[in-house]
């Protein structure tokens, strides 16, 4: 990866030689790890175990969870914050499980569309929850940076499963309950 950054940066008009650029491309090396770590994590890695039985059966919400991710498109960053709301059936997660797995799909190059479903069909899949609702709200810099150079637009995007989908009641509870 750093030889194919020193061509990046020759490409643009710089001198990979030059004392500011020196260690990049080490540096863009090493960050492209780090923001594109969810491809080598595990699920059950992540959820550590931290799956717990529960009598509950009342709505369950973890709202402005932040994330950063990537755009698949122009890998550029796009960030914002995720809501995630379920109605457990008899098992719940550990509460900085549902950071870690937003984290775990957010950390590749995404779109917000996918990483909206990502989260709650895994949420779901893992824990049988009677339902699960997933909003993500985030601004894109590829959009802000580029192209149109909209400064203020905001992407949401909502994956409802389950008695989420089903009900309306239930899902305008999740609705209002996220708004604060």
């Amino acid at each position: 990866m750093q030889e194919q950054v020193v061509k990046i940066l020759q490409f643009i008009g710089e001198d990979p030689n030059r004392e500011g650029l020196i260690d990049t491309p080490k540096r863009v090396e090493k960050a492209y790890q780090y923001l594109t770590r969810g491809y080598h994590q595990k699920l059950e890695e992540v959820i550590n175990g931290a799956i717990f039985e529960s009598e509950s059966d009342e709505m369950i919400i973890v709202r402005d969870i932040e994330f950063y991710s990537l755009c698949e498109h122009h890998m550029l960053p796009f960030f914002g914050k995720c809501h995630i709301g379920y109605i457990p059936q008899g098992k719940i997660f550990g509460v900085s499980k549902l950071a870690r797995i937003v984290d775990m799909f957010a950390r590749r190059l995404q779109i917000q569309e996918r990483l909206t479903t990502q989260i709650a069909e895994t949420i779901m899949e893992t824990i049988g929850a009677e339902g699960v609702g997933v909003v993500c709200e985030a601004q894109h810099l590829c959009m802000r940076m580029r192209g149109v150079e909209k400064q203020n637009s905001v992407m949401t995007t909502s994956s409802m499963l389950g008695s989420f989908r089903r009900e309306a009641s239930t899902r305008q509870e999740f609705l209002r309950l996220i708004k604060g």
